[in-house]
C-alpha cells in the first residue's frame, strides 16, 4: 500500500567498499525516495539516518515501492549498527515497545488441539 508511511523488514546487510551499508528487504508499505530520513527500529536504540541509494536487481533508482525488493544504501552507518530483524520505517510512523500484554488459548484434544499437555 503506497499511501502509507514507509515500512521495510530488515532482511540482510552488507557493506559496500567505498559506499557504505547496505540493509535489504521487501517493502512492505509505502515509498522511500533517495534522500529520505529513515528510522532504524527494533532490538536496539532508535536510530536515524538517510537513504542514500534505492538498488533492485543490480538497477539504481530514485524510489522504491511497496511490494519491490530492494537494497537501500544508509549514510553513516557500520555494517554492525543494522541487523536482520530490524526495521527501516519513515520517521515518527511506528513506536516501538517493549511490552505487550496478550492472551492465549489453546485448542484441547476434543477441539482438535494438543493430545499432551505443556
Amino acid at each position: 500500500d503506497q499511501d502509507k508511511p514507509f515500512l521495510m523488514a530488515v532482511e540482510d546487510v552488507f557493506s559496500i567498499e567505498g559506499r557504505g551499508t547496505v540493509a535489504t528487504g521487501r517493502i512492505e508499505q509505502g515509498i522511500v525516495h533517495v534522500g529520505d530520513k529513515v528510522e532504524i527500529l527494533g532490538l536496539r536504540d532508535t536510530q536515524e539516518t538517510t537513504c542514500t541509494g534505492v538498488e533492485m536487481f543490480q538497477k539504481t533508482l530514485e524510489e522504491g515501492q511497496a511490494g519491490d525488493n530492494v537494497g537501500l544504501l544508509l549514510r553513516g552507518l557500520k555494517k554492525d549498527d543494522v541487523q536482520r530483524g530490524q526495521v527501516l520505517a519513515a520517521p515518527g510512523s511506528i513506536q516501538p515497545h517493549t511490552k505487550f500484554e496478550g492472551e492465549v488459548y489453546v485448542l484441547d484434544k476434543d477441539e482438535g488441539g494438543r493430545h499432551t499437555p505443556f
